[in-house]
Order: C-alpha cells, then structure tokens, then sequence
C-alpha cells in the first residue's frame, strides 16, 4: 500500500499550498503549525465530508432536474456542516478518513444519509423539496437562512441521530430555549407532523430502535446555526476577530456563505485568510451499492483546501456549532461571553439567558401572521437574507 500522504502529493502542484508562515492553522476548533504538522493539516482536511455538485442522479422529484449543477452549492454546503456534524456525533472529532482504509459502519450510516437519492435523510433531493415549503422552487438558489431552516425540519426524521436543531434568529442566542429543547427527551421532536415513513424503510440502513437509549438520555446533542449579516454588501472588519475566533471553538462546525451566489463551506483560517471547500465541482452521482460498500473517494477532497482573503466573504452567513453534551453547551457560552472581552473584536450575536420580551413567538412555523409578525416572516424564510437585521457599531 501507498503511504497515506501520497494522496495529496499526486495532485498537490495544482492547487496552491498552504503558506510558509508562523501564523497557526485553526481547523475547526484544532490548531495547527504549517511547519511541523503539514500532512497533520491535510489529514483533517481530507477527513471532512465534501459534497459537490453531482450529474445523472435520479430526477429530483421523479421528473425534476438530474443533477445540480449551478443551483446546488448552497444546499451542498448546507450538507457539509450537517455531515461534520453527524461525524461530531457518531465518529467523534478525531475520527481521521484514509485512502483505502476499512471504515467502521457508522461511517458509512452518516454518508448514506447524503447520498444522492430520495430516501436519504439529507440527500439533495430532500433539501430541495422540502425548499419548496419555504418558497423556493426546484433549482432555485438557496441562502444560507434557507438551508438551514431546511436542514432543521429534515433533522427530524433522523431518529439514528436524534439531534437538536436550533437556529438563532435576529442575532440572539436564547441559552433558555436551548436548554428546554436539548433536555427534551421526546425521541423525535416535531415528527407528529411530519408524513408517515413507510414502516419496512430502513432509512439510511439503520433499525428503527438504533439509538433508543440515547434518544431518551437527559440532553439531545445541539447543532447550533445562527444565520448573520455582518454588513451591507461587504463584511464589516470589525467582526473579523470574533469570526476568527469561532473557528477556535472545540464546537465549531465551520461557517457556510461565500461569495454573491457562490456558496463555499468554510473551515478555518490562516493569518487573514479563510479555509474552505468549494462545491463547485461536477462529479457524477454515485450509486449506492451495499451499504458498507460505497465507494467514497469522490466525498472527501484530496488536495489542499482553497483559500480567500476574509475581507472578500459575503456579509451574510450561517455559523455552526455542535455540543455533545450540556457541559460543551456551557463551555461555548463560556467562550462567548470571554469573546465581548477581546479587544478589537465585535460580538456577531448576542447571548442571553432568556427571551427579551420584545421577540415574537420564536417558533415561527406555527405562528398564524398578522401584521406584527410580517416582517419577521420575510426574514425567517428570505432566502437571499437582505432582510436580516445589520448588526450596528
């Protein structure tokens, strides 16, 4: 067998390498020096699920398009975080991906829940019909507001993971509600209104009561969105520091945005420069095989990642986090609060501990709209997010 780091040394010439520099590589939450740990750097980068676009997979639908060429980077994006988070949750963050390597099957139960078909949990084909509910036909393109409010409902059909999906609306992290919805131990929060699953479906190849005892423990592991507009049309330096300083968090799951209408999924930094995957790139769908057969060397990107100065990021963004436990939930609220401490950084979000009175019901969807709450409703499902509130000096 090869040594693993050929992988990256066959095709590293064409992409730009990583700087000579004394600045340290934080990649979600892990840091870095390009010196002594250079194939440690890429071994992480490696091991992230990386989804692009994708030809000649069933027609979204039954006749909808067959591949996603030039709509979907937003939604592959949106599959990104999800799936570091699924791997947060069944693999653990130190999992490491090797070429040729025999994976455990959990590896292959959070892959399955991606693949590009009808009856995976997060497959693109859910994505953009469930899209449809938020006002956003078949092919149209998605923000990074919408995709997450998309991933929320999808979430929870996955009973294997029985996550807790929280997305933080107007800039404001409500640690009381975050509470109240990890310590639920309904197993399948919301499902009541979700249709029917046919009953001899294993989705995503695992049996219905994988998981029992964990979905009946005392906290749902969180994954925390919070989508943000860091400035007009260009992002404000003065909340640099804080976005830097996100991706030094043990929880962080990264930050999808981009650039206007070219959605990339960032992982990192490095001096003033952001770490990402591009989705831009056509491969063709693959065919699931045996469950634990699926060949996986197109989902994980074998070459350097790109890079792009911050100052070019679009202001708006979705930012991850995933806490395992109630005590990684209290160590990020710690680390949040120390953050408004930080010269020179502008806090993204406000973290409080219970809903200001002024906010609406939080729970929009079951909300019947009246004048009030029209505005309120245009944001939550504006996919482009112009109508997000701009966080002010």
């Amino acid at each position: 067998l090869f040594p693993a780091t050929l992988t990256y040394d066959t095709l590293r010439f064409e992409y730009e390498d990583f700087p000579e520099t004394k600045e340290p590589v934080w990649i979600l939450g892990r840091k870095y020096s390009v010196f002594t740990e250079k194939e440690e750097i890429l071994l992480d980068v490696t091991s992230r699920l990386w989804f692009t676009y994708r030809k000649n997979f069933p027609a979204i639908g039954g006749t909808g398009p067959t591949s996603d060429t030039g709509w979907g980077c937003m939604l592959r994006c949106g599959q990104m975080i999800f799936a570091q988070a699924l791997v947060c949750r069944h693999l653990g963050r130190d999992w490491r991906w090797i070429k040729g390597k025999r994976q455990m099957d959990n590896y292959f139960n959070v892959l399955n829940a991606f693949i590009d078909k009808k009856d995976s949990y997060y497959s693109i084909h859910q994505i953009a019909q469930m899209g449809v509910g938020e006002g956003k036909s078949i092919g149209q393109w998605y923000g990074p507001n919408t995709v997450a409010q998309v991933l929320k409902k999808l979430a929870t059909f996955d009973t294997w993971s029985s996550l807790a999906v929280h997305i933080a609306m107007d800039n404001t992290v409500v640690m009381e509600e975050i509470r109240r919805l990890c310590q639920s131990n309904v197993p399948c929060a919301g499902a009541a209104a979700c249709p029917a699953l046919e009953p001899d479906v294993l989705y995503n190849g695992c049996p219905e009561d994988v998981g029992l005892r964990e979905r009946l423990a005392l906290w749902k592991p969180l994954v925390l969105l919070i989508p943000l507009r860091l400035g007009l049309t260009e992002i404000n330096e003065a909340y640099i520091e804080t976005l830097k300083h996100c991706f030094m968090m043990p929880q962080s799951l990264g930050v999808i945005g981009g650039k206007p209408n070219s959605a990339h999924y960032f992982i990192g930094y490095v001096g003033e420069e952001l770490i990402y995957l591009d989705p831009h790139t056509t491969q063709p769908a693959v065919e699931p095989t045996d469950s634990s057969c699926l060949p996986d060397e197109s989902f994980h990107c074998q070459h350097p990642p790109c890079r792009m100065s911050i100052a070019e990021l679009d202001p708006s963004i979705a930012v991850g986090f995933f806490c395992n436990t109630e005590a990684d939930f209290n160590d990020w609220c710690q680390q949040i609060k120390k953050l408004s401490l930080v010269r020179g950084a502008l806090p993204m979000f406000e973290l409080v501990e219970r809903q200001p009175s002024h906010f609406s019901n939080p729970d929009v969807l079951n909300l019947t709209p009246d004048s009030s709450d029209a505005d309120r409703l245009e944001r939550f499902f504006d996919s482009e997010d112009e109508d997000f509130e701009i966080l002010s000096l």
